[in-house]
């Protein structure tokens, strides 16, 4: 009896022993090295093209070669990545009513981009008029991209251009959590007209992303196809002799400024797409220059080889908080673009 007390007690004893030398194991690892603080700390992505004075594409660099500033103060790059990696692109089409004198070009575009795509890539095509729809997920099957870009189509009835709303939806939902060369590909006239997001949020939600917004700028006039009559345009009130039928070369004037306040619109909409290129190190690219092949040859090549760096930013407050960025390269004669900002998320 009293031996069996004994030995209950030396295994009470025994398992109390390491009860309390497994909690101090616990409690020795809750003060983990660094490595537990790296892991909660987001590593800032910082996707950088080099080329030179001809705007070709500089391979071979090393991380020794680059140096990023936050706020002006070096960081050190402790994710570098100069192989050619797989590309993940949402092209974005501008159905509204005003594109429809341009629509078969953008479409076209759409379609010529997606031919440069490799079985590796990845592509989705969404449209947008009054809302954004998804026509096609992320997906490599180029005929199904063909087909989804054959399907885009302005609505008959319904109008509005919810730009804004695509883009932000596209870095929110469908590109939320995925890693590696991202990119949006918008094609439109840049009007938005119906957005639930309003500008600065948009450009707010770009700061957080490591995503490149690439636009291609498709000019266009939206003034309303007035009734004819007697081979002129009813009502037209000009300056010509004949009162409110001017002849040829005798323009009215609320057709002057109708133009003018078209070109306007077309400034400050070319002005918002350059702004937004800008802001994600992407570029803006005009349809009218004729070289379109050219252009989306240069952006998946841009896309594929660029070089993607990445740092370990100081332990932040939680706030959300707009820091500068600056890439230097050691080599002599070249052109780096980067984005020159970028926006801690609220934790």
């Amino acid at each position: 009896m009293y031996r069996k007390v004994f030995m209950l007690s030396k295994l009470t004893a025994l398992l109390g022993l390491a009860l309390v030398v497994g909690l101090g194991c616990a409690f020795g690892q809750e003060k983990a090295p660094d490595e537990t603080i790296k892991v909660e700390t987001k590593l800032v992505s910082v996707p950088t093209t080099v080329s030179d004075r001809n705007g070709r594409y500089i391979p071979n660099l090393t991380a020794a070669d680059f140096q990023i500033f936050q706020d002006g103060v070096q960081q050190n790059i402790e994710f570098f990545a100069a192989t050619e990696e797989p590309i993940t692109v949402a092209l974005l089409i501008d159905t509204s009513q005003s594109t429809r004198p341009v629509l078969g070009d953008i479409k076209d575009s759409a379609k010529s981009f997606i031919k440069l795509l490799t079985p590796a890539d990845r592509a989705m095509i969404v449209s947008f008029d009054f809302a954004a729809h998804t026509l096609s997920p992320l997906t490599n099957d180029q005929e199904k991209l063909k087909n989804s870009i054959k399907s885009a189509e302005i609505p008959k009835q319904l109008a509005g251009t919810t730009l804004r709303d695509a883009v932000y939806d596209t870095i929110n939902t469908a590109f939320k959590g995925l890693t590696g060369r991202k990119a949006i590909i918008l094609l439109t006239d840049g009007k938005d007209f119906g957005s639930r997001i309003s500008r600065e949020t948009l450009l707010y939600g770009m700061e957080e992303s490591d995503t490149l917004v690439y636009t291609v700028f498709f000019k266009t006039d939206d003034r309303p196809q007035r009734p004819m009559f007697g081979g002129f345009p009813r009502g037209r009130r000009g300056g010509g002799i004949f009162g409110r039928f001017p002849p040829i070369g005798f323009p009215g004037r609320r057709d002057d400024r109708q133009r003018e306040r078209m070109e306007q619109e077309n400034r400050i909409a070319e002005a918002f797409l350059q702004q937004l290129s800008d802001l994600t190190a992407g570029r803006l690219f005009s349809s009218k220059d004729g070289k379109l092949k050219k252009t989306f040859a240069a952006i998946v090549d841009e896309l594929r080889f660029q070089y993607r760096l990445g740092f370990y930013p100081a332990e932040e407050t939680g706030d959300s908080t707009l820091h500068n960025l600056r890439v230097k390269v050691s080599r002599p004669d070249v052109s780096v673009r980067a984005r020159g900002s970028y926006r801690t998320q609220n934790k």
